[in-house]
């Protein structure tokens, strides 16, 4: 129904970040282009985005973030960010059995206590606000959250809530290189970096700066497709 615009045809402060996306992961995700008819909101949505999803406390990790994205997407029948989020959930948590899980049942997923907490109110909060109350936020305090870390998770479900929908309303499907990422170990040989180690992970933080999506790449030796060549431990 919406046309999706060209790159040449984009801002030129769009048209940067999306060719730093696609030099350090090797395609462009679908979800940039189709947000890119409108500008401003564009900037304003990968603005949220990234001070939300790039940022990690002791009791919310990203891969904690990533999962949030994964169930509560599952829940709104958003094929894109399911897949999309799922990719960076595996590369984020190191477990390539994790966002299918998730995706298909996360009460029953490889999840420690604390985990299941999070999921069980980011679920509430994206599908049936209404009964998250005092009591269930309760929970996420009893396993160690910060208010802060609350209000994250409130956020990140409500943010892809969105999310979910501007997919849905744009017909954007996932790209094909998303469903290969972080299911196979491999350590590119050229990076000269074993899976672990403050020199990966100081090429991990160098590489992650173009982006939510270009960071995936950056974080995990799994799966990377040819033309990929991150793919060191986080």
């Amino acid at each position: 129904m919406f046309d999706v615009p060209s790159l040449e045809d984009i801002p030129e402060d769009l048209r940067s970040r999306i060719k730093e996306v696609a030099d350090k992961s090797g395609f462009v995700p679908n979800i940039f282009l189709s947000l890119a008819r409108r500008p401003a909101e564009w900037r304003a949505f990968f603005a949220y985005h990234d001070a939300l999803m790039d940022k990690e406390t002791p009791a919310l990790s990203k891969g904690d973030r990533e999962l949030i994205v994964v169930a509560t997407s599952a829940e709104n029948r958003c094929l894109y960010c399911v897949v999309a989020h799922g990719a960076i959930a595996r590369i984020r948590t190191r477990n390539p059995r994790i966002a299918d899980q998730v995706a298909t049942d996360w009460h029953s997923a490889e999840l420690d206590g604390r985990q299941r907490a999070i999921l069980e109110v980011a679920v509430k909060i994206a599908v049936e606000p209404w009964t998250v109350n005092d009591e269930v936020l309760g929970s996420l305090r009893a396993h160690g959250l910060t208010d802060d870390d609350i209000w994250d998770v409130g956020s990140i479900s409500a943010f892809f809530a969105m999310s979910n929908r501007l997919a849905r309303l744009t017909s954007t499907m996932p790209n094909e290189e998303f469903y290969l990422l972080g299911r196979l170990p491999r350590t590119p040989p050229e990076l000269g970096l074993t899976n672990a180690g403050p020199a990966a992970d100081n090429a991990v933080d160098r590489l992650s700066k173009a982006g939510p999506v270009a960071g995936l790449v950056a974080n995990h030796p799994c799966g990377l497709l040819d033309g990929m060549t991150v793919g060191i431990d986080s």
